[in-house]
């Protein structure tokens, strides 16, 4: 299509007031494809004004299911879809939102061996993902593929955005390597307010737009940083690594990477994990069966509620434990929503312990299923 339909010009009027966009620019917005990964906190907002700006095919990567405690900060959702595949609902409520544009919900994992796949024919890929393996996975794919990334990242009062490029700076040039397991606290552990990912999100879809549209001066080659409880921003110069391995003059990375550091090409497999579910670790306690349940959670949040026979080690001292556990002993291990226990099992399994499970849905599945009066926060 090369001109604009009647309903299009009522919609996008306000942009076709505007010189630097028109007929044109709204045009290339409908014809261009966005791959947001993850529909949380700041996926949420970046994909709601994606989608009012008329971005043609917007695709959401989300494996997750909305969680009361998300209500705070993801607008998308509401009580009623707690429960409920958040790539789902999301994608209902952009096409009620705009039914002149396709909204694709993947309801799955981004992983080393679906990720080239699943951003494949991207123009832009936002990242909104809260956890650091889907970041330089996001990032490794994007640059493989020659996708334009936009960065984005929250903790608890401060966020950060960057633009990354196939031809660098990318974000391995910010962070070569991963942090250390449990240096760095995801939301649910650090918390985080709620406006802040409203604030960043917002600014990724603005990068994002402009990036489609080839206006304004992107944010390649610059980090920007904001703190909330100052409301200042300032701005970190971002100069591309020659050395880099994703990016760089003699790049080193040709595959993707999963989580666990498993090399693994577009179509191999990755190594299933161990689950359990809580009415099945509720069996094995009341068998008496010989097996090291172990908490990563943090101090505080063990003495808000615990699971029977118990023991904690949070995330960041597994590290440490690691000479006082027996690599062949059973585990089980448990958090407050699964993921934190998943990357313990991970490191443990690179570390060569082999008859590892994780709770699935952590305390809070053992909550709705086992025991109700358990204190859910």
């Amino acid at each position: 299509m090369d001109e604009l339909s009647l309903d299009e010009r009522e919609r996008y009027a306000r942009h076709l007031l505007l010189p630097e966009i028109g007929s044109a620019g709204q045009l290339r917005l409908g014809q261009a494809t966005v791959v947001v990964v993850g529909a949380g906190g700041l996926g949420c907002p970046a994909l709601q004004y994606l989608a009012a700006a008329g971005v043609g095919t917007i695709r959401i990567i989300d494996d997750d299911v909305v969680d009361r405690s998300n209500l705070q900060r993801q607008i998308l959702y509401s009580d009623a879809e707690v429960g409920k595949s958040k790539a789902e609902v999301a994608a209902q409520r952009l096409r009620a939102q705009n039914p002149l544009i396709t909204v694709e919900a993947l309801a799955t994992r981004l992983m080393a061996n679906n990720a080239l796949e699943l951003l494949a024919g991207a123009d832009v890929v936002v990242n909104g993902a809260d956890n650091f393996p889907t970041r330089y996975l996001v990032s490794d794919a994007s640059v493989l593929l020659g996708i334009a990334h936009v960065h984005g990242a929250i903790h608890r009062f401060e966020g950060e955005v960057s633009v990354f490029l196939p031809s660098g700076p990318c974000y391995r040039c910010l962070h070569p390597n991963p942090p250390a397991l449990g240096t760095v606290p995801s939301c649910s552990e650090a918390g985080v307010l709620g406006v802040l990912p409203g604030l960043i999100g917002t600014l990724q879809a603005t990068e994002t737009l402009k990036r489609i549209l080839g206006i304004g001066l992107p944010l390649v080659g610059r980090l920007l940083l904001l703190d909330a409880l100052t409301l200042r921003f300032r701005e970190l110069r971002l100069p591309r690594n020659p050395s880099c391995a994703a990016c760089g003059d003699t790049p080193s990375i040709r595959t993707l990477t999963d989580a666990s550091g498993v090399q693994c090409a577009s179509g191999e497999s990755v190594n299933e994990m161990n689950e359990i579910t809580p009415i099945e670790l509720k069996a094995k306690l009341d068998r008496g069966d010989d097996f090291l349940l172990i908490d990563v959670r943090e101090p505080h949040e063990f003495e808000l509620c615990q699971i029977p026979t118990a023991r904690l080690i949070p995330l960041n001292t597994i590290p440490q434990h690691l000479s006082a556990l027996d690599p062949d002993a059973e585990i089980v291990l448990q958090c407050r929503s699964g993921k934190r226990s998943a990357d313990a099992l991970q490191f443990l399994q690179a570390n060569g312990f082999t008859n590892l499970t994780n709770l699935k849905g952590g305390i809070l599945a053992w909550a709705d299923d086992v025991d109700p009066t358990i204190t859910k926060y």
